[in-house]
């Protein structure tokens, strides 16, 4: 069974709060998460130690927050609004943020079986903030899994899985243990649960996060999984993975030389077809990922022209794209960008302009791009979200501007006297905000 794959500075004028009921001012100091969400409200109110959790402009929107348990919970009430059977999850998924390797590859696990969020726990114990969140959400259970309604991924304390029974839920655990075995163990939950063995795989970096990151918005949405290499050794349990595929799996191995050896892509290609995507860096490394496609498979993103989304997070904050997973798998699907804190790294900026939307005639024609910014300015500034949101706004194909609505005729009309309803001459092109 196939996932489907759908593919300015903001000022407190231009802050849009999409929700209410929060209690605490500060939304830019990070909190430890055994402190966090020490709040009141029923299971219903959407609760939260953030004051403002979404900032919006008109082409993003940014999670507020740079603690990785806020912003699980807070991608979580984005894309589950949990007000029917309709929109809750079947599942979810708890796992260690501080184990990134495990957490990474249980990211597999998000569209199938659970269509449900990852939240945050630490080894022994679940904070407030995400205990709160698993009231809200009610996850109805999957039927393809027995009606488990929350798996336990990684090693975590028997404390952690107490604390969910006591919700009532029906749980599911898969080991913790070194990252190749923890990656083999969730490859094989999910053939058993899916009962398919995708024949498609990314080989990954364990010693390398900001390397091996944009392949947790991949694997939220579709079925290929996550498994570990050194970057000169391939571990047994990759091996014995690679092998359930007979020796014609397509596995793209994600990351440069630097990272992965030629000698391991060698050793890899005794178990199928190998492809190398890689950047020189971190900024180019996911921008080469969100370029790639393959035809003959399907697998990559394949984003070259406008009218996607993108998900933004500053590569010194990677443990934030672990919570932000999700955003590929329901509404807008987005792939994984790194970004400065200041501002767009310059391969990052030459990519985003490459695929900026161009209208012919009329801005509503679209096509329209969108971008999830997840981190409060402690990760990613103001000024930054502005040059992302103009990277991202449509434009003439002319250069003509907004105001134009001349989709290219430049013929000059006469002006209409200023009491018809214009600025002083008449030309609309003067208005302020109109030239873009």
């Amino acid at each position: 069974m196939k996932k489907g794959l759908k593919v300015g500075i903001i000022s407190a004028a231009t802050a849009l709060a999409l929700t209410g009921c929060f209690n605490k001012s500060n939304s830019s100091t990070p909190h430890d998460m055994n402190n966090m969400g020490q709040q009141t409200g029923s299971a219903q109110s959407p609760t939260s130690a953030v004051s403002t959790p979404w900032i919006a402009s008109k082409n993003t929107t940014r999670i507020n927050t740079s603690d990785p348990a806020e912003v699980a919970v807070l991608v979580s009430k984005t894309l589950w609004m949990a007000t029917s059977d309709a929109n809750r999850p079947g599942g979810v998924i708890l796992a260690n943020p501080k184990d990134w390797q495990t957490t990474l590859v249980s990211a597999d696990l998000i569209h199938h079986p659970n269509n449900g969020p990852v939240l945050f726990v630490n080894k022994d114990n679940v904070p407030d903030v995400t205990l709160n969140e698993l009231k809200r959400l009610k996850p109805i259970g999957t039927d393809t899994n027995k009606g488990t309604q929350v798996i336990l991924v990684g090693d975590l304390d028997p404390k952690v899985e107490e604390q969910v029974k006591v919700l009532g839920y029906k749980t599911d655990k898969i080991a913790g243990g070194n990252p190749a075995a923890v990656a083999k163990a969730v490859d094989a939950y999910y053939t058993a649960v899916a009962k398919e063995n995708p024949p498609s795989v990314i080989i990954g970096s364990m010693d390398s996060e900001e390397y091996t990151m944009p392949a947790v918005n991949w694997i939220a949405h579709m079925p290929e999984p996550l498994l570990y290499v050194k970057k000169d050794e391939v571990p047994q349990e990759t091996v014995d993975a690679l092998k359930t595929r007979g020796g014609k799996a397509n596995i793209y191995l994600l990351g440069p030389e630097s990272v992965i050896s030629a000698k391991v892509q060698e050793q890899l290609g005794q178990y199928g077809k190998v492809v190398r995507i890689a950047g020189n860096d971190p900024y180019a490394n996911a921008v080469a990922f969100a370029k790639y496609k393959d035809s003959a498979t399907g697998f990559g993103w394949g984003i070259t022209t406008p009218g996607h989304n993108f998900s933004f997070v500053n590569k010194d904050s990677a443990v934030l794209a672990l919570a932000a997973a999700p955003f590929s798998h329901l509404g807008k699907h987005a792939a994984l960008l790194w970004t400065d804190k200041g501002k767009l790294p310059d391969t990052v900026m030459s990519y985003v302009m490459s695929v900026q939307p161009k209208y012919k005639k009329e801005p509503t024609e679209g096509p329209y791009n969108h971008a999830w910014l997840t981190g409060s300015e402690d990760s990613l500034t103001a000024a930054a979200q502005g040059e992302i949101d103009s990277m991202l706004e449509i434009v003439s194909e002319t250069g003509e501007g907004h105001g134009g609505h001349g989709g290219g005729n430049t013929k000059t009309e006469p002006s209409p006297k200023p009491s018809e309803g214009t600025t002083e001459g008449g030309n609309m092109t003067n208005m302020p905000g109109m030239k873009h």
